[in-house]
């Protein structure tokens, strides 16, 4: 044994004490001979897999590749895992458990013997949360993204997972679909393991990761089934030892630069709106500013690629035409330099990369959309800010206004919106409340309200949908999102009622609730404060700590980072 060593893991496995003696001789239980405590590196391989998150289900032979990579880089890799996040099947929603996840992973990193750490998600949340806690240690630091699903297939088409949910669902509520054959197309949705294979949030954040050289070339779009994939994860076990040799800290790589280039990137792919929430949080952890103001910088980026839901192809198309680096090339003259995983600049991760299909990847001077970026939103609806996605609208309501149809919660939204005598035109603007981050809680994907039954039978399938909610990144439509302050804690949304004229004008950056302002005091005066449905547990810690949507919603307590090491034994 290597006395000498200073890694951080010598502070457990090196010491030839009382101490030293039980943090070996457990983990020899597990068959590790003594040699492998001698100071090599000791990787944490950091996992979120779970049957209950099919997204994440190829991470437990993921997890293998990254082994084999470890050990052939002569370091010690040891698994641990950490809460998962189903998107699919959590009630009320994913999202309020990121932060969860983000402690969960910030503490394992802290308490434990590890030298740097490889970040085993996928699914929509499982990335960020994985990488907010991450950043709060700043170890040496990659994601191995579980990759995205095998393109959907119902006779003989491509269906794309979530976009095409949302199609088949109102195509059923309007009768242009029967119950029999949306069953159908329920099988074949979902052919393999992996995440959306839409440009969805999973697919967002996993592309994003990439561009920000927080992962290996070629990570966001490889198929999970594809054994490139698990030869990436080989290369990312050599890689992270290397790393730890390198002191190659996460702070190193995530920078300024690094997130300017990310919120470039987003745009060229046609992101998912959740990318500003979750990229805010991020920053926040790494002590990094970031503003909305920041993402409106690339509000004139051309959407490049043509995936649903702003395109009509899917992630296996995006792989096989050249995926992020294709992208990336086209868009060079926007990307900043950058330090990456590899210690190398960013261009190492496209200079000449090439384009197989410009039908998928579009050439810079031949976009899908010339200005794709998203929207920022201000003015006396949402002061703090909101959100809306050009490229999933109709560019026709992208400008408008509206009377507004009011739905106070989500109960009163699911009662209501298939009446008959639904009080609402394709002319009016259907506003929903308590959706936020504290009044939800955890601010789900119902942003994309379903078009009033009323209307989809008249042939409407978009209209402007305001909310303080999220949407998921596979829906589209005119939706404003993120709307802040939200109704809960007294944000303008919260006075809002129906009949009320509203004016967007996304162009502009412009929300307005056009109301008397002495209407609006008298409004805002007279509210009453929410009903509290949670008393105790994690809930109310979230509600009592969750911040606004234009900061992220972390909890107020969990910014920054605090990379002291422990020092204090157990026994």
């Amino acid at each position: 044994m290597n006395k000498a060593n200073k890694r951080r893991s010598s502070n457990w496995y090196g010491k030839m004490d009382k101490d030293g003696f039980i943090h070996r001789s457990w983990m020899k239980s597990q068959g590790f001979p003594d040699h492998v405590f001698d100071g090599r590196p000791i990787i944490g391989i950091c996992n979120t897999w779970s049957e209950l998150t099919p997204c994440n289900a190829g991470l437990r032979t993921l997890a293998e590749g990254v082994k084999r990579g470890v050990w052939e880089a002569g370091g010690l890799p040891l698994e641990f895992p950490v809460m998962s996040l189903g998107e699919t099947q959590m009630k009320p929603t994913a999202m309020l458990f990121r932060n969860l996840l983000s402690m969960d992973v910030e503490e394992s990193i802290r308490a434990y013997g590890i030298d740097g750490v490889v970040l085993l998600g996928g699914c929509d949340k499982t990335t960020p949360g994985q990488l907010m806690g991450a950043a709060s240690v700043d170890l040496p630091t990659i994601v191995v993204s579980s990759g995205p699903m095998l393109n959907g297939k119902y006779k003989g088409q491509d269906i794309g997972s979530g976009t095409d949910v949302w199609r088949f669902s109102e195509d059923v509520r309007a009768g242009d679909m029967s119950l029999q054959d949306f069953m159908s197309a329920e099988t074949g949705m979902s052919r393999s393991s992996g995440v959306c294979m839409t440009m969805g949030t999973a697919s967002t954040m996993a592309s994003l990761v990439e561009g920000m050289g927080l992962s290996l070339p070629t990570n966001a779009a490889i198929p999970a089934v594809d054994a490139r994939r698990m030869a990436l994860a080989h290369m990312t076990g050599k890689r992270i030892v290397e790393m730890v040799e390198e002191g190659l800290n996460l702070s190193k790589v995530l920078t300024k630069e690094s997130f300017q280039n990310a919120i470039t990137l987003n745009s060229a792919v046609g992101g998912s709106t959740n990318s500003v929430i979750h990229l805010l949080a991020l920053a926040g952890r790494a002590e990094i500013e970031l503003t909305l103001e920041d993402f409106e910088k690339a509000a004139d980026i051309p959407l490049l690629v043509n995936c649903m839901p702003s395109g009509k192809y899917l992630m296996e198309d995006f792989c096989y035409a050249g995926g992020v680096p294709a992208v990336l090339e086209q868009i060079k003259n926007h990307i900043k330099p950058a330090n990456t995983i590899l210690n190398k600049d960013i261009t190492n991760y496209f200079k000449g990369a090439e384009t197989f299909n410009e039908d998928v990847i579009r050439p810079i001077n031949n976009p899908l959309k010339p200005a794709a970026g998203l929207k920022v939103l201000k003015g006396n609806l949402a002061p703090n800010g909101a959100i809306i996605k050009p490229a999933a609208a109709t560019e026709e309501l992208l400008k408008h206004e509206g009377l507004a149809y009011v739905f106070e919660d989500i109960e009163d939204l699911k009662a209501n919106i298939d009446r008959p005598d639904l009080a609402v035109t394709k002319d009016s603007i259907l506003v929903l409340k308590g959706c936020g981050p504290k009044g939800y809680p955890g601010m789900p994907e119902v942003g994309n309200m379903p078009i009033p039954k009323v209307l989809i039978e008249q042939g409407v399938r978009d209209m402007i949908r305001i909310s303080d909610a999220r949407m998921s990144g596979t829906a589209f439509g005119t939706i404003v999102l993120h709307v802040s302050p939200e109704a809960n804690v007294g944000g303008p949304i919260s006075i809002v009622e129906t009949g009320d004229l509203i004016r967007l004008d996304a162009f502009n950056g412009v929300l307005e609730l056009l109301v008397a302002e002495s209407e609006i005091d008298k409004r805002l005066k007279a509210r009453k404060e929410p009903k509290v449905n949670y008393t105790r547990g994690y809930a109310k810690l979230y509600i009592d700590h969750v911040m606004q949507a234009d900061k992220g919603a972390d909890l107020d307590f969990l910014v920054g980072k605090d990379t002291r090491l422990p020092t204090r034994e157990s026994h």
